[in-house]
């Protein structure tokens, strides 16, 4: 998929042998979600992700990424969505999250998540709402429960 943005054309590509590791660990590292994080947490990560998309600019440096953790028959999630801070605001996370959501291998999903603090308003133009108006009364946040610990020291993943 080609998307224009001023003068230049972006390429949203699934193919997770074009991921340029160094280039998403740039954007990541500063994320609020994963400061810090190595290139090896990032190809772990994305070796058990259903699918991961990028975003590039025609020079090859990507400059957005995503991925999705999924059963492929109900059930998505979308995480690490991310888009280089000066290519923001144009399009093109929304690109990669339409190209997610029309992936062939995830036609059957029929239930998509995310959690974002901030970027209600991108994910809305994609179809996404909030859990309450997604499922009614059942999606009271109640309901919901998780268990979330600090993001640990990884030393196995130091100096990757």
């Amino acid at each position: 998929m080609i998307i224009n943005i001023t003068d230049q054309q972006i390429q949203i590509d699934t193919s997770i042998e074009r991921i340029v590791l160094d280039d998403v660990r740039e954007m990541l590292a500063t994320a609020h979600w994963c400061p810090g994080i190595t290139v090896a947490e990032i190809q772990q990560a994305q070796r058990n992700s259903a699918l991961v998309v990028g975003a590039f600019l025609p020079s090859g440096k990507q400059i957005g990424y995503l991925r999705v953790v999924s059963d492929k028959t109900r059930f998505a999630y979308f995480m690490d969505v991310i888009v280089h801070e000066h290519y923001r605001r144009q399009g093109i996370g929304q690109a990669m999250v339409r190209s997610a959501l029309a992936h062939e291998e995830l036609q059957d999903v029929y239930q998509w998540f995310l959690l974002t603090p901030d970027a209600h308003g991108v994910y809305a133009k994609c179809g996404f709402q909030p859990l309450a108006a997604a499922y009614g009364s059942f999606a009271n946040f109640e309901n919901w429960m998780a268990i979330i610990h600090p993001r640990p020291e990884r030393t196995s993943f130091e100096g990757q």
